[in-house]
């Protein structure tokens, strides 16, 4: 049935319901009367419905699906005739300068009675229905699920998956840690018990599978609750934090597995929509190395503050293509996107790019990131992580860009690695650019990104898929993390935020230690450490065992935006040292000596330990 065979439907039924509740309340009242209709009853009939389908469709109880039919759906009938009837009344002192108040009494009863009832008759109906079809379905071939959550997620979970006979999932029982709900039974599934009393309900209903239903839940605590569950059962999943859930429809295709990023441990850096949305829309944007895991996603973020223009560049056609194809299919209405298949390393070719299209905003994602293959390559990180730079900023200060951001890393901070020093490098250029130009030159530097490239986790997963062993190069080594979307986030806050010169830095939380995070990819991949082995392998050339966000010196504890600091610039002059690597860039282990001499404050030898304590007594005050 369409919306306007639907529409006009339930206009007829709430008419007739409207006429049989007021000529009830009239025959109830006067049962030897002997004239049904006269002035008054035409008043109120006519008043009442006006009112009614007026108020209706306010309230959009035409709009509602009443299959789903709930409190939401029960509290929207009232309003409809407790209004309704407020105006009937008022009309009738105006027409008859009396308020018949026995008579709107009654009817308001009936009409409340026989509205909801019809509705939730509707919903009963459709529910028998669906099980005599479904009537074949043996419970036997079904996975018994536990539900984590027995609030409006959850119950809207069960009565989803109770309506979708395909699915595998069939709830048995609820966990909650609400003490209202305790030993009772919602939607005829028992509450049987808070999360604490997890092992013996596992045992008690048989669980096979698990389902969290509480999607504002913290890190920490879906940290505590996966590890527990997993202790059972081998598949967990969870139902998303998104908007969608407010509207009452919990579709089953939105679970989905418990990833590494929820159990992150820090909760995400929020952005300031509104202040990013006035810089960025109607604006012309170019993206250096569009193709890859960060500068994708930053494009598909991008697009949501409407920019006019899009400019996709990269070095690998296929990847452009990709991300072209994807972005045209979702907004191709409203931003232009533009390809350039072209290498940051081609002056000639960049400032001809940027002087062609002119953007407003320049986020340079292209780089060389790759530790280990850089320590083999160092000529190669030198010509595309420093020159590549080089490039792409001057092109951008000759072109009059408004706002040009470097995506760093933390790696640039007293570095044992070519890939380190080279960012560090191209974070001092852009800033000694920003004294003389116009153009806004900024770095933002992160962590190590979950699931992008090179990243640990798609190896851990492609190492346990072969059956194991996880390699981890050492007990000891940790990193700071966070999701591709977070970083993302960042980079487009930091463009927002930007007024020239500044390195912004991430608040990453606590850094992270590889063979818990291998511990953590191995449980939700449903293996126990007994299965699947963790090797460890030795720390690789370049690899620190772990990694700084700031120098010390360069610490500024202002918080310019929630969990977001400005590193103070440090004064360098790159001419010189520019001229030096030229000179010996076909000497591999010189130029690796010296790019790590010209760049690192403390001695590589001596980076065996942490400054994050220093930095994070310094970072606190600012809290």
């Amino acid at each position: 049935m369409n919306y306007k065979t639907r529409m006009f439907v339930l206009v007829c039924i709430d008419s007739a319901i409207v006429l049989l509740s007021i000529f009830m309340s009239h025959f109830l009242l006067n049962p030897f009367y002997k004239y049904v209709v006269n002035e008054l009853i035409i008043t109120t009939s006519i008043t009442l419905l006006i009112t009614h389908h007026l108020f209706s469709y306010f309230f959009g109880l035409y709009r509602r699906v009443w299959r789903y039919a709930s409190m939401e759906e029960l509290a929207g009938v009232f309003y409809v005739v407790t209004s309704s009837i407020i105006i009937t009344a008022i009309v009738q002192k105006l027409a008859f300068n009396n308020i018949y108040s026995r008579g709107l009494s009654l009817t308001f009863m009936f009409h409340i009675l026989l509205l909801g009832g019809v509705r939730f008759w509707w919903r009963f109906i459709q529910s028998v229905l669906f099980d005599i079809k479904n009537w074949g379905v043996s419970p036997s071939k079904k996975v018994r699920t536990l539900i984590i959550g027995a609030g409006s997620t959850g119950r809207m979970l069960h009565r989803q998956l109770k309506e979708h006979p395909n699915t595998e999932l069939q709830p048995v029982a609820f966990l909650d840690d609400n003490s209202s709900v305790q030993q009772l039974e919602i939607g005829g599934l028992p509450v049987a018990g808070t999360i604490e009393d997890m092992p013996k309900v596992m045992k008690r209903y048989k669980i096979e599978h698990v389902v969290i239903a509480i999607p504002s839940l913290k890190k920490q605590k879906l940290n505590d609750i996966v590890s527990e569950a997993k202790k059972y059962v081998k598949n967990v999943q969870i139902l998303p934090m998104i908007g969608d859930l407010a509207s009452g429809k919990v579709e089953i295709t939105e679970i989905r597995d418990v990833s590494i990023e929820d159990l992150l441990g820090r909760e995400p850096v929020e952005l300031d929509i509104e202040g990013i949305a006035n810089k960025i829309k109607g604006q012309t944007i170019l993206i250096t190395g569009a193709g890859g895991s960060i500068g994708s996603e930053l494009c598909r973020q991008l697009c949501h503050f409407s920019p006019k223009k899009m400019i996709l560049l990269g070095h690998g056609e296929n990847s452009i293509y990709s991300i072209d194809m994807e972005l045209k299919s979702k907004h191709q209405d409203k931003i232009t996107f533009l390809t350039e298949i072209a290498d940051v390393q081609d002056r000639h070719t960049m400032f001809e790019i940027v002087g062609k299209h002119k953007p407003a905003f320049v986020f340079h994602a292209a780089a060389h990131k790759h530790v280990p293959l850089m320590e083999r390559n160092p000529e190669a990180a030198v010509k595309n992580n420093i020159y590549g730079t080089k490039n792409v900023a001057e092109a951008s200060d000759a072109a009059n860009v408004d706002t040009f951001v470097l995506i760093s890393t933390d790696k640039a901070v007293n570095p044992t690695s070519v890939m380190g020093a080279t960012k560090r490098i191209a974070e001092i250029i852009v800033q000694n650019l920003n004294k003389v130009s116009q153009t806004k030159f900024v770095s933002v530097r992160f962590g190590n990104v979950l699931g992008s490239r090179g990243s640990v986790v798609p190896l851990f997963k492609k190492q346990i898929a072969n059956g194991g062993p996880v390699t981890v190069t050492h007990p000891e080594m940790t990193r700071f993390f966070m999701t591709i979307p977070e970083a993302a986030r960042l980079v487009i806050q930091a463009g927002a935020l930007a007024k020239g010169g500044e390195i912004f830095v991430l608040d990453m939380g606590e850094p992270v230690k590889i063979v818990d995070l291998a511990k953590k990819v191995i449980k939700l991949s449903g293996f126990t450490e007994d299965e699947i082995k963790i090797k460890f392998t030795g720390v690789r050339p370049g690899e620190k065992l772990y990694e700084e966000i700031m120098n010390e010196e360069e610490v500024d504890p202002v918080q310019v935006y929630p969990k977001i600091f400005i590193g103070k610039a440090t004064e360098e002059n790159m001419t010189e040292v520019l001229q030096e690597i030229e000179l010996i860039i076909n000497d591999k282990e010189e130029l690796r000596k010296t790019l790590l001499t010209i760049t690192n404050k403390k001695n590589p030898t001596e980076c065996k330990g942490p400054n994050h304590e220093a930095v994070k007594k310094i970072l606190t005050m600012a809290h």
